[in-house]
């Protein structure tokens, strides 16, 4: 069951982090009707926080793991 929900957790995080990269590529930053009715609109602000803050958040918590891994490793190892 732990391994089934980190590979749950792992593509939905990867999914976030897409997402985020993606996402100031799609709006156009100088018209704001491109993103308006997004999730997190009408403001800028708010469209980038609702679609790129879970990616951030992914990354930081995959850099985390990956630092812990690695502390892990070095300590055993």
């Amino acid at each position: 069951m732990k391994k089934v929900l980190a590979v749950i957790g792992i593509v939905l995080g990867v999914y976030f982090v897409g997402r985020a990269a993606v996402e100031p590529f799609v709006i156009d930053f100088s018209d704001p009707s491109s993103y308006q009715n997004d999730w997190g609109g009408p403001s800028l602000a708010g469209v980038l926080a609702v679609h790129c803050g879970p990616g951030v958040l992914a990354l930081l918590v995959f850099a985390a793991l990956a630092v812990r891994r690695a502390r892990k490793s070095a300590v055993t190892g």
